[in-house]
Parts: structure tokens; C-alpha cells; sequence
């Protein structure tokens, strides 16, 4: 893992990773990430899901927080699907299924605070 540094960049100019195969029309770039960045708590990403894409349902030991920048999307949690937009804040607790789809005809864009995994004591 690189030391922690000072890091400025324009998002548009970090890869947009496939988040794979069970996941159509979802990229997700790494904005500040510990393997990369060395960044010692916290890892930074901006998921970006096509219409008509969306993440499986899924469930993570860790939680999320999510600031939705663009678009219309929809978490599932609990059960139930929640419409959300810009500006709108999402919390996911550890340990909750959940998934992300695009709700509307543009892409649905937001950011995505995790743990690094030696917090979680992986």
C-alpha cells in the first residue's frame, strides 16, 4: 500500500471500472481508495449505473454512505424500493441487503463512502 499523499483530480479523469458482469450498465471509479491512494480509513467511490442498469442485490459486513450527485435511481433496502435524487443522502448499515438501479432515462450517478477493509478487520 502506497503512503498516504496528497491527491487532487478531476473525477472524469479516473477510470470507470466495469463492476461486473452481474451488475449491467454499473461502473465505478475509485475517487480516493487505500491500494491506490494509501488512504488510511476511508475509500471514496462514484458509482455511475445506466438506464436501465443496476447492482445485484447484495450485503457487506460494512456500511455505506451515499450522496446521490445525478439522475434517478432507487435502493432497495429493507424489503422495499426508495426512489432517490440529487442531493438526497442514503445510509446502508452493515449487514444490509440492498442494491442500486436507475430509475430514469439518464445516468444515475452517486458517491459511496466505505471503510477500508483493515477496519473492518480484514
Amino acid at each position: 500500500m502506497p503512503e498516504p499523499t496528497f491527491k487532487h483530480e478531476h473525477y472524469s479523469r479516473i477510470d470507470a471500472d466495469e463492476f461486473g458482469s452481474d451488475a449491467p450498465g454499473v461502473t465505478i471509479r475509485r475517487l480516493i481508495d487505500e491500494e491506490f491512494d494509501g488512504a488510511p480509513y476511508y475509500n471514496l467511490r462514484m458509482i455511475e449505473i445506466a438506464p436501465g442498469g443496476h447492482t445485484p442485490e447484495h450485503a457487506h459486513d460494512n456500511e455505506h454512505e451515499n450522496f446521490v450527485l445525478d439522475g434517478a435511481g432507487e435502493v432497495l433496502y429493507d424489503g422495499a424500493f426508495h426512489p432517490v435524487g440529487p442531493g438526497d443522502v442514503v445510509f446502508i448499515p452493515p449487514k444490509s441487503v440492498h442494491q442500486y438501479r436507475n430509475g430514469g432515462a439518464d445516468t444515475f450517478r452517486f458517491l459511496c463512502g466505505v471503510p477500508v477493509p483493515r477496519m473492518m478487520g480484514t
